[in-house]
């Protein structure tokens, strides 16, 4: 009995220090990739459009267009005025604007909006890494 222990203690110990877990899709690591830059969203009229990396766009996913950033990329959004942020997925180019940093689906522009009513939002960028 006490050996059965001994192993189940000593698996336990090699599990917790070597096997990786998902983390239940959260990430803990973010590194700075822009800050105090502008974000804006999709227009409804794109709903059911192909995505630059083929996608079929929805407004009610968490994606968003980047002009550079690598299509799958995790980018947490901050929105400066409230500090309210979220996570999106990169796999569209955009936006095309200038002065436009980030083109958010509209769920991802609404969870972090200060004003319903506002086009563009201040916000900060980071990179998730897990």
């Amino acid at each position: 009995m006490n050996l059965r222990y001994s192993i189940f203690i000593i698996l336990v110990l090699v599990c917790f220090t070597s096997c990786k877990t998902a983390n239940s899709g959260k990430y803990t690591k973010t590194s700075l990739y822009k800050n105090e830059v502008f974000a804006c969203y999709y227009h409804n009229k794109f709903n059911g459009r192909k995505t630059a990396n083929g996608d079929t766009f929805s407004n009610n996913k968490l994606t968003a267009a980047h002009k550079s950033l690598n299509f799958g990329t995790k980018v947490k959004v901050t929105n400066i005025k409230n500090n309210k942020s979220v996570i999106v997925t990169i796999n569209d180019r955009g936006p095309f604007t200038k002065g436009l940093e980030i083109d958010l689906s509209k769920k991802a522009f609404d969870a972090i909006s200060h004003d319903k009513k506002a086009g563009k939002l201040h916000v900060k960028l980071e990179l998730m890494n897990d």
